[in-house]
């Protein structure tokens, strides 16, 4: 078959063309040799600083800020704590001096006496470290080395305190990094080597990935120079598990139609424009859907949660850049010998799984087909298996403990354990305390006798002497709720001094005014993004019954995803809550990218009711759009699933959670219960839109229809 003037022009068939395919090339060439450099200057203005993720406007963040106007601003204490069981030894006391000593050399202060606690079991030395993010786990990292090295035998050393907890964090976020990446480039390789079939097909998608990540950092940099807006390093992992995934489900699906033409255009030009025309329109809605949803982020009170919504929104055009400019444009420079072996060519022989496809439909024909006979059965028992699972969130609890935001033991936590063991266990976390300094003395005596205090610093002067710090160390660990508790004590004690204008701060504040805005996000942009999806939907589908029924199977998939989720994570797992970012982190991917599948299947299921009347043509579109959905699906799964790997308990969760709740979508509720949904409500599913008043058509669907599709898209 040739091509036609329907086969695509301008822009949209650009890397389609002769000609448009090399200067689509050349284009990415030169955009990625300028983004390269630019993207390696993002480490300069991505914002490390304590504040960056914290509750925006909460007191205790607007204490973080006011402690930058105080001499040790720039300051984060290292605690090395020494343990002998049957008690410190004089050769103990000489190895704690020795080492406070030689800590002078990575110090940016003076370092305090060794302290003993009072039954005489453990040692401490306060080691003041630089607080910049990029030298702080170079020094304490050598701080905790000289402490655990040459320790007489039966004596125990830990580093612990901020700087002890940085360098876990550090250590824990590049381990995350590293292995990522690596199990991601792996596993999406895999996947795309055993859906295509091909040596050489698979790479495609990597290396398109590969260039939009390039640009995505580079317009990052660009977007935090010019706007200003506030890029945060932290969450810089989501970002790239968020680009790996669309990127190659988009590819995944320009792919499946590429192919489809090439068995019906010689012209393989053609076929890419005709490609281009039929796939672009369900992509650009999917990567639309996705990217006003993060934008509601900007409602956000919380830090992490408002900076990720302009980076991954970037993220996302990218990806949809890359794969709908780049990859048809290195497919068409490539050639029709990219799919080797199978090959595909107008009047090519069916073989494999086309074969076995053209005589017994595909595995999606037979799945149509037995939901065409018993729709509404189908679709409630779907639906209450899901509300079934969905219980499972019962009793779901939030807030991780400082012991659980790494998994296993890392030395910090097991130097807080041991220094809370001998010493007042606030001490490596105390609660700041700020006011202007008229008030300063009345304010330290107020906290001083506040109930759960164990002691009150020396009152220190800002810079410019208006206002004054004190530190109060709790009786309690930090993350306790008696810890909590004492805080909000605090708080009242140090308001009512007439004057103050105080801000209380530090772990535990912090913490609190973390709960709070988190909750305050769930509240607002989980019913923000609701809205604009369904809208969103209604303009896609010139519907409303349709768009009702997709929002209300997503959040339904979503509750089930929670459900099993928090089942394990409390049964397997033995997480003991779920880390408060995740409910809502979890709720925008699974939305954002459930509804992504329904617009490609519904794009495909639109094309078809036309042509084929209301009940064939919703089996032909899943028919269609089964095997490729399913394949991105579970790309997606492998993507947010090397999440797991990390050592971080809130990737974990974020993974398993996400992965769980596209399998859900992709095998239960996109293939079973959306079809069902959408035969058993006949026309009116398209109401009140056009396809809702058409006429005519086939006639009831037979016992065993023939199949509809000879080609599986999934290949």
């Amino acid at each position: 078959m040739s091509g036609s003037s329907k086969s695509g022009g301008g822009f949209l068939g650009l890397p389609g063309s002769r000609v448009g395919k090399w200067l689509v090339l050349v284009a990415w060439i030169i955009a990625t040799v300028v983004s390269v450099p630019l993207g390696a200057k993002l480490s300069g203005v991505e914002k490390n600083s304590v504040t960056v993720e914290l509750a925006r406007g909460a007191e205790s963040t607007n204490a973080a800020n006011a402690a930058d106007n105080f001499p040790d601003a720039k300051i984060s204490n290292g605690i090395v704590v020494y343990v002998r069981d049957s008690g410190v030894t004089e050769a103990d006391k000489a190895k704690a001096e020795a080492d406070r000593k030689a800590f002078g050399d990575w110090a940016v202060g003076p370092v305090q006496a060794v302290s003993t606690s009072s039954d005489g079991r453990a040692l401490s030395v306060v080691v003041p470290l630089d607080s910049n993010t990029t030298k702080l786990p170079v020094d304490a990292e050598k701080v905790r080395d000289q402490a655990t090295g040459n320790l007489p035998d039966g004596l125990t050393a830990k580093l612990t305190g901020p700087a002890g907890s940085s360098l876990d964090a550090a250590d824990a976020a590049k381990s995350t990094g590293h292995v990522l990446t690596l199990v991601t480039i792996v596993v999406v390789a895999g996947l795309l080597l055993y859906t295509y079939r091909s040596p050489s097909l698979w790479l495609l998608p990597l290396l398109t990935v590969g260039f939009a990540f390039a640009l995505s950092r580079g317009l990052t940099y660009v977007m935090a120079e010019v706007t200003g807006v506030t890029v945060d390093s932290g969450n810089g992992i989501v970002v790239t598990a968020l680009l790996f995934g669309v990127g190659t489900d988009y590819a995944m699906l320009l792919l499946a139609r590429y192919r489809e033409e090439l068995y019906e255009h010689e012209d393989r030009h053609v076929a890419m424009k005709i490609a281009l025309r039929r796939s672009v329109p369900a992509i650009g809605a999917s990567a639309a859907t996705v990217a006003i949803a993060l934008l509601c982020l900007l409602a956000a009170d919380m830090g992490f949660n408002y900076t990720f919504g302009p980076a991954g929104t970037l993220a996302v055009i990218c990806g949809f850049i890359a794969m709908t400019t780049l990859l048809p444009a290195l497919l068409v420079i490539l050639g029709r010998w990219i799919f080797w072996p199978a090959i595909p060519r107008p009047g090519a022989p069916l073989t494999g799984r086309r074969a076995k496809a053209a005589r017994n439909g595909t595995v999606w024909d037979r799945i149509g087909a037995r939901i065409s006979r018993r729709p509404r059965t189908v679709w409630l028992t779907s639906a209450l298996l899901l509300g079934v699972v969905a219980f499972g969130s019962v009793g779901i609890k939030t807030g991780l403990d400082d012991a659980h935001v790494v998994t296993g033991k890392p030395g910090s936590v097991a130097g807080q354990e041991l220094l809370a063991a001998h010493f007042p266990a606030g001490r490596t976390k105390p609660v700041i305390v700020i006011s202007d300094t008229g008030a300063a003395t009345a304010v330290a005596a107020a906290v001083k006798g506040v109930d759960g205090v164990a002691e009150v610093s020396a009152p220190k002067a800002s810079n410019d002497g208006s206002q004054t710090m004190v530190r109060a160390v709790l009786k309690d660990a930090a993350d306790s709720p008696a810890a909590v508790a004492a805080v909000e004590r605090i708080r009242t004690a140090a308001h009512a001094v007439p004057g103050s204008n105080a801000l209380i701060g530090g772990p535990t504040a912090i913490e609190q005014d973390k709960e709070i805005a988190q909750a305050h996000d769930r509240k607002l942009v989980i019913p923000l993004v609701l809205a604009v999806v369904f809208l969103i939907l209604i303009v896609l589908l010139r519907a409303l019954v349709a768009p009702v029924l997709l929002m209300l199977t997503v959040v339904l998939s979503y509750f089930a995803a929670l459900g099993i989720s928090w089942q394990l994570f409390d049964k397997v797992f033995h997480f003991p809550a779920v880390d408060i970012q995740v409910m809502l982190m979890a709720f925008l991917f699974l939305v954002a990218l459930g509804v992504d599948y329904n617009i490609f299947l519904l794009h495909r299921i639109r094309e078809e009711v036309g042509a084929l009347g209301h009940a064939d043509g919703i089996r032909r579109g899943l028919s269609a759009t089964g095997g490729v959905i399913t394949s991105a699906g579970a790309v997606l799964v492998a993507t947010f699933g090397a999440l797991t790997a990390s050592p971080q308990t809130a990737f974990i969760e974020i993974g398993t959670m996400v992965a769980l709740g596209v399998l859900i979508d992709t095998f239960l509720v996109r293939s079973v219960l959306v079809p069902a949904l959408a035969i058993d409500t006949g026309r009116k599913f398209w109401w009140p839109g056009r396809l809702s008043r058409l006429t005519g058509g086939p006639g009831p669907v037979a016992q065993d229809p023939a199949p509809l599709s000879l080609v599986d898209s999934a290949g």
